[in-house]
């Protein structure tokens, strides 16, 4: 199971490509879309989550300030990923990951291991990234997709409802992501983690299992 963005793709596409193209469309889309039911769901979880009772250019306001925040709010990502599918559809980008990752990830499918997805982008984000990739429509070597409906991923509940939805035992599962607290939960969980350092030194010292890449990667 792996995280996206650090691991199997480019945090510099996230924040410099997804996250303005998102913040930049955001209030048009919310102003157009209000009154439907979908989008107007989101926007009142939106005000649940800020605790209180904004109109419509509050809710926008918020909106923008965790953008520029960085987040990890599900109704954020779940309005992010409608107005990204605008944008892979139109061809005004396209997703990108690693060549190592697709490597490795089309190899373990063909060996017949179980891939999935655990981010806290949208779970139609997610499938969006991966069905537009630099390499290609990509969702077929996955088996399931997870965001933070299920869980927050610092919190050890999320992977036990994963592995439970996967029908595992979490000792059955790795976990690959390149941020520690969420490798701490899944670790607390009683998953295997491996932790991506795609930039910067390994540090050693660390309380989890350290690689550069997917090329990296030993499946036992």
């Amino acid at each position: 199971m792996t995280d996206i963005e650090g691991t199997t793709s480019s945090i510099r596409f996230v924040h410099e490509v997804l996250f303005p193209y998102a913040r930049e469309r955001m209030a048009a889309f919310v102003r157009a879309h209000a009154e439907d039911p979908r989008i107007a769901a989101e926007l009142d979880a939106v005000r649940r989550e800020a605790g209180q009772a904004l109109d419509l250019d509050g809710v926008i306001e918020q909106l923008i300030a965790w953008i520029d925040a960085d987040r990890k709010s599900t109704p954020l990502k779940a309005l992010q990923g409608m107005i990204w599918e605008a944008g892979f559809r139109n061809g005004d980008f396209t997703g990108h990951v690693y060549d190592d990752a697709v490597r490795h990830l089309k190899d373990w499918h063909a060996q017949g291991i179980s891939l999935y997805v655990f981010s806290s982008g949208s779970v139609q984000a997610q499938r969006l990234l991966f069905g537009h990739s630099d390499a290609g429509d990509l969702t077929p070597l996955f088996s399931g997709f997870y965001d933070t409906r299920i869980g927050a991923k610092r919190e050890a509940s999320a992977y036990t409802a994963i592995a439970a939805d996967i029908g595992l035992a979490p000792a059955d599962i790795l976990f690959l992501s390149d941020i520690e607290g969420e490798l701490d939960a899944a670790r607390a969980a009683g998953m295997q983690t491996l932790w991506l350092v795609r930039d910067g030194q390994a540090d050693r010292t660390a309380g989890h299992r350290q690689v550069s890449d997917f090329d990296a990667i030993v499946l036992l």
